[in-house]
């Protein structure tokens, strides 16, 4: 065959991917994504019995005085924890990034903690500190004088999700606050401006979109949130609670898909809002820029720094008492050490499976998750289609952002339960149904929800590649797959491990669209602790939860060993080029 015919196959070849990757990339989305949650606006629109309502069952929702106090109680919550998360969040970042403070390293390790445990946990801590017979309550068993806060309720909520989003924050805001210009700093102290003057007029405005970005994700995260109002809000419902109720409590879900579009909507606005802000200039470094200098304040460091280590030492404190908890016989009557909690059989019937089923479903959704995002960024990044269908399958991957994990349960179960669908009196058979009840929509649902993040983590990774090499492989006759393989996929190794620890913990950790897909098969370690906490077995409850905490701690440890040894290995190479 002739180097013209190979041409020719080539190009043959490549314009059937081209259409083959776009179709993929709609079609799981429109799938996914799209359709179940048009049946939940569908479902929303329908009285309990099916018969169609119009809006008449929206406005008997908003006439009911019990759930229009779980809007406000929702918004009041949302509010407090975004002003705490964010006061706090702000701070502590300044501490590891603008001071001499020591052992920053360890302070930033101690911040995410909290994203290696379900919010539940949380709220296991609290109990055990501030409940009514927590160790801050009774004064450490009566020997100091005890301070009751009233944990149960809207207090004890806000401090949950506030410890909840407090990483999320601090990270947001750590990466806005080390990209600085010492320059301009230098200029302003020249100018006799004073350290309050400069933190207001160059700090703050240089980090506000993280700023922007940072509220509307703790106030997202703590509006939708079931887990912490769960543990600690006793009689305070939110919409988070009322929608479970509905859902599987009573099985109205006409009701709870009208909870689930209202959960959408703050999410929705901190999405649009998140864009066109990100839209606007910013402030940049250039080539000519500076790395900032921390200089040298003791009474500075002295301050933040107590503050960190404080705020540090409450948040290890929290797990302590998990883990004192979960090896506790009965508190607080005994406090010896047992392992029996970690049995699990006493209590429930489910033993270590919930735990090993979490394991499979975090491994599965790892692993499909960070394929199925890195070739869609790919895709999309590096493949010849539109302008118009570029943008489209970007908006489409950054839409499940939008969507509170609570919603993907209950629209998955309204699309994926039924065996047929019905489109103006036409039946349907539905041919997806065989993945209700199965481990699979489990992870399907977990890619979903974690999906946007990974996917503007392989974007960037893709952008920072010199396409000058693939431009070179392709003069040399060298085909798009075996450049793929041998040059995209090494060089994105360190995002593909972020990616696939990110959807392994978090799909560890969650239970926001779990609680409503599982079966007594597929039942989750995270769905375990609700059930064994709802059981009186608080006990076992933290057991599991340490069980989750430790490998996700150790999943993390050895993504941080795997970076550490390949850039060792590189700098090996190096030298050994030079």
């Amino acid at each position: 065959m002739s180097v013209l015919s190979h041409a020719k196959v080539r190009r043959g070849t490549v314009s059937l991917y081209r259409p083959l990757q776009i179709t993929i990339i709609f079609v799981s989305f429109v799938i996914l994504l799209i359709l179940p949650v048009l049946s939940l606006f569908s479902e929303a629109v329908k009285n309990p019995d099916g018969t169609w309502a119009g809006f008449g069952q929206i406005v008997n929702y908003f006439k009911n005085p019990a759930l229009l106090q779980s809007i406000q109680h929702s918004l009041t919550i949302a509010s407090w924890t975004t002003v705490c998360a964010l006061s706090l969040g702000f701070l502590y970042a300044f501490t590891i990034s603008r001071t001499n403070v020591k052992g920053r390293r360890w302070l930033l390790a101690f911040a995410m903690l909290p994203l290696f445990a379900p919010t539940m946990m949380h709220g296991i801590g609290l109990i055990y500190l501030f409940g009514r017979q927590g160790i801050v309550t009774t004064g450490l068993f009566g020997l100091l004088p005890g301070i009751d806060i009233g944990l149960y309720g809207p207090t004890g909520i806000i401090i949950a999700e506030t410890i909840y989003t407090f990483p999320q924050v601090v990270l947001l805001l750590y990466v806005a606050l080390r990209q600085s210009d010492q320059g301009l700093y230098d200029a302003a102290k020249t100018m006799g401006i004073s350290p309050i003057g400069r933190l207001a007029g160059i700090t703050l405005p240089s980090i506000r979109l993280a700023l922007i970005s940072a509220g509307m994700v703790a106030f997202t995260l703590s509006f939708t949130d079931y887990g912490a109002p769960k543990l600690v809000g006793g009689q305070y419902n939110v919409l988070a609670t009322d929608v479970y109720k509905q859902v599987v409590g009573q099985q109205n879900f006409s009701l709870g898909a009208i909870v689930g579009i209202l959960l959408m909507i703050p999410a929705l606005v901190a999405f649009v809002v998140d864009q066109a802000v990100s839209r606007k200039p910013t402030f940049q470094l250039n080539a000519k820029a500076k790395p900032l200098e921390t200089s040298k304040h003791k009474v500075r460091d002295l301050l933040f720094g107590g503050f960190a280590y404080g705020t540090s030492f409450i948040i290890l404190g929290l797990f302590v008492m998990i883990a004192f908890a979960s090896v506790t016989p009965i508190w607080p009557y005994s406090l010896g050490f047992t392992l029996e909690r970690f049995t699990f059989n006493s209590y429930t019937g489910d033993g270590f499976n919930v735990f090993f089923n979490s394991l499979f479903a975090s491994l599965g959704t790892a692993i499909i998750g960070t394929i199925f995002a890195f070739l869609f960024a790919y895709w999309l990044q590096n493949g010849t289609f539109s302008r118009r269908l570029q943008n489209m399958g970007h908006f489409m991957s950054l839409l499940p952002m939008a969507v509170p994990g609570l919603v993907i349960g209950i629209s998955y179960v309204l699309f994926f339960s039924k065996p047929e669908w019905s489109f103006f009196h036409i039946k349907v058979p539905n041919l997806l149904h065989n993945l209700y009840g199965t481990i699979a929509i489990i992870i399907v649902s977990s890619i979903l929800h974690f999906f946007s993040v990974t996917y503007m983590t392989a974007r960037t990774a893709i952008k920072k590649l010199d396409m000058e090499c693939e431009q070179a492989a392709k003069t040399f006759g060298i085909g798009r797959i075996t450049v793929f393989f041998h040059y995209i996929i090494p060089s994105c190794a360190p995002a593909l491990l972020e990616m696939a620890m990110y959807f392994f913990v978090n799909s560890m950790v969650t239970i926001s669209a779990v609680i409503f897909l599982y079966t007594p098969d597929t039942k989750t370690a995270a769905v375990s602790i609700v059930s064994l906490d709802d059981a009186g077995n608080i006990e076992s409850a933290a057991a599991m939860g340490m069980l989750i905490v430790l490998v996700n701690i150790i999943v993390r440890v050895g993504y941080e060993g795997i970076l550490h040894f390949n850039s060792k290995r590189l700098n090996r190479k190096g030298e050994v080029s030079s």
